[in-house]
């Protein structure tokens, strides 16, 4: 039996079926309830039969599956495993885990270039608006027009300058481009780079090989990013794993509904997924984890409210685990009332009373069983994981680290010819074609700060009327050369004939 122990009452033993595993879920309940132990119970259970997990360590006690819990169990401990029936098959053990960090610091590096985030995913990183977003758009077709590689940042501040160069030439093939709207796709993504996402894009990019492997015991391996500093940058944060989502919608095949999943991906803080969503954007999560279990893949939402999560989405949830709710205010007795109403009922149960009342450590669950149909919920003692329930040390991260599977991949970046060096090629190439020419161009397209700088401009490079100074002084250049050429011939001709006659 590859069930999945939930947790356990007098009567009933709540267990999650691997075969559903993929049909995704939802962890509900206040803070400081139990969500996190649910969580690791989840994926603790996922890893046992061998099914890769990805997680985000948001408050940094998840690395703690990295360890074994302690041993002898406490008298508490003891206690819990006692009411759920597993004191004689309860031991200690740590999971094999891989830590990830998009900065580098406590985890390989995880990164994406430029062209695989996207115009639209990227937009919302930068939190532009549809005309800015637009010019993105741009941007991308350009590049792919071309041939000019979108990496890293770098790639992308190059071609923002190319396009703000031959900004009428890019508006006559493309589609308009303003001046303002360039100005601030820039200024959002300086001030990206200076919160630490330039990290984030470049190579080697993210291979989701390397987030479903198994260890030599054929245990999945727990995949936790470390999210605490993360986590201060929600956009970022939830771009990240929406990109991750959809690249496993479109890479991996269609498998159906195997016996287990072959993968499962948590999302904690799920509300700022949802947060200020564009409405495309929310239809493409909604069509990506409507469409994504067929993939094999199940998608497991961690959140205080239920009604933090669309209906549309929250509709898509077949397993449920629902925590303590307090109904404090106007908000929580509605969360209450929604949470208590999308449980299969349970004649035995008042849920909508109950969920005020459990402690910490209980829960409602329900999950699917045969033919995929809902059991009645249960309030349950929710099982014990076999790690340790909180943070690592320093010294403990960088053993982890030391035995990374995926460290010599990522731990070193790379920086191959892409968009930045070949339009810094294409430019030296025409300063030395053409010099005076490119002169014009960077003077044209400098800003002039006043009447008399224009005036100066127009002196100095002319206008369609009237030639400017250097265009009068090469031409005096070439006369002045021209005369001292005429001079030396003529005085070498008649030098020659004088000398001649001597």
């Amino acid at each position: 039996m590859n069930d999945i122990l939930i947790g356990k009452n007098e009567s009933t033993a709540v267990e999650l079926d691997p075969h559903f595993g993929n049909r995704h879920g939802m962890i509900a309940g206040a803070t400081g309830t139990g969500k996190t132990v649910s969580l690791m119970v989840l994926a603790e259970g996922f890893s046992r039969i061998g099914t890769p997990v990805f997680m985000a360590d948001v408050k940094g006690d998840i690395a703690g599956m990295s360890q074994a819990a302690g041993s002898p169990p406490g008298d508490k401990l003891k206690a819990r495993l006692e009411k759920l029936g597993i004191d004689k098959t309860w031991q200690a053990a740590a999971n094999p885990v891989v830590f990830w960090d998009l900065y580098g610091k406590l985890g390989s590096p995880v990164r994406a270039t430029v062209s695989e985030m996207g115009p639209m995913l990227l937009a919302r990183v930068l939190e532009l608006n549809d005309t800015q977003q637009g010019v993105l758009e741009i941007v991308f077709k350009l590049a792919d027009d071309n041939g000019w590689l979108l990496l890293d940042m770098d790639d992308l501040r190059a071609l923002l300058n190319y396009v703000g160069d031959n900004a009428k030439d890019v508006s006559q093939h493309y589609g308009l481009v303003s001046k303002s709207s360039l100005g601030a796709v820039q200024r959002a993504l300086l001030q990206l780079e200076q919160q630490g996402g330039a990290q984030f894009f470049g190579e080697p990019a993210l291979d989701l090989k390397d987030i479903m492997r198994q260890d030599m015991s054929g245990r999945g391996v727990i995949n936790i990013l470390a999210a605490d500093q993360l986590i201060l940058k929600p956009k970022l944060y939830s771009t990240f794993l929406l990109w991750m989502l959809s690249e496993l919608f479109e890479q991996l095949p269609e498998v159906g509904d195997p016996d287990q999943p072959k993968l499962v991906f948590f999302f904690d803080e799920a509300h700022l997924l949802f947060d200020d969503c564009p409405p495309a954007l929310q239809q493409r999560v909604e069509q990506v984890v409507r469409l994504i279990r067929s993939k094999g893949v199940g998608v497991y939402f961690c959140s205080q409210n239920p009604d933090d999560v669309p209906d549309v989405i929250l509709g898509q949830m077949g397993n449920r685990i629902q925590h303590a709710l307090h109904a404090f205010t106007p908000r929580d007795q509605k969360a209450v009332k929604a949470a208590a109403e999308t449980f299969a009922p349970n004649p035995k149960l008042d849920v909508a009373q109950v969920i005020g009342t459990m402690g910490v450590g209980e829960a409602l669950a329900s999950m699917l069983r045969d033919k995929g149909a809902p059991t009645p919920v249960e309030r349950v003692l929710v099982s014990t994981p076999t790690c340790r329930l909180g943070p690592i040390t320093d010294e403990e991260r960088a053993t982890i680290r030391s035995r990374s599977p995926v460290g010599p991949k990522y731990d070193t970046s790379i920086n191959r010819e892409s968009a930045a060096e070949m339009l810094a090629k294409r430019a030296d190439e025409r300063a030395v074609d053409n010099p005076t020419e490119v002169a014009k161009q960077e003077a044209a397209n400098a800003p002039q700060g006043s009447a008399w700088g224009g005036a100066m401009h127009d002196a100095i490079f002319g206008t369609k009327r009237r030639q400017g100074m250097i265009e009068t002084m090469a031409k005096q250049t070439v006369r002045t050369m021209g005369s001292q050429l005429g001079r030396q011939i003529l005085r070498g001709v008649l030098g020659g004939i004088l000398g001649g006659k001597r």
